[in-house]
């Protein structure tokens, strides 16, 4: 039964993998998954946590590709940067040419103030602060 139900929605609600709007009006996502808050809508913690975990995968995936480099960080720096990439793109990231130069030359200090110097830093407050913090100080914050 729970195959030819799958088959039976996933051909009559479609699939999308983008936020839509039933005929309803209301947000919609996947297979007819309301999302809308109006209705009920959401999603569990649970699938809160797994859609996190493939999202920090496709980074730390892109992260790499793009910088090679970062794998030879410890721990707590290589999570700068997976969580300022993660915040802002890949591509984000990249726009912070200075920064990353210090980073992989090891000018940990260096880089934890240009961090602090930028226009996300002002967006993102208090994130910033912690994550100069793990950057100079090679700790989890």
């Amino acid at each position: 039964m729970i195959t030819n139900i799958i088959d039976q929605l996933t051909r009559d609600e479609g699939v999308k993998l983008f936020l839509y709007y039933d005929q309803m009006g209301f947000a919609t996502i996947g297979i007819g998954r309301l999302i809308d808050a109006r209705r009920g809508g959401g999603i569990t913690l649970t699938e809160a946590q797994y859609l996190l975990q493939n999202d920090i995968t496709r980074t730390k995936l892109q992260l790499e590709e793009t910088f090679p480099w970062v794998t030879g960080l410890s721990d707590a720096r290589y999570g700068v940067l997976l969580n300022m990439a993660f915040n802002m793109g890949v591509a984000g990231l990249g726009g912070f040419r200075d920064f990353l130069a210090s980073v992989a030359q090891g000018n940990y200090e260096l880089a934890a103030q240009q961090m602090l110097e930028s226009v996300w830093a002002k967006q993102v407050g208090p994130r910033a602060q912690r994550l100069s913090i793990q950057m100079r100080e090679d700790a989890w914050q």
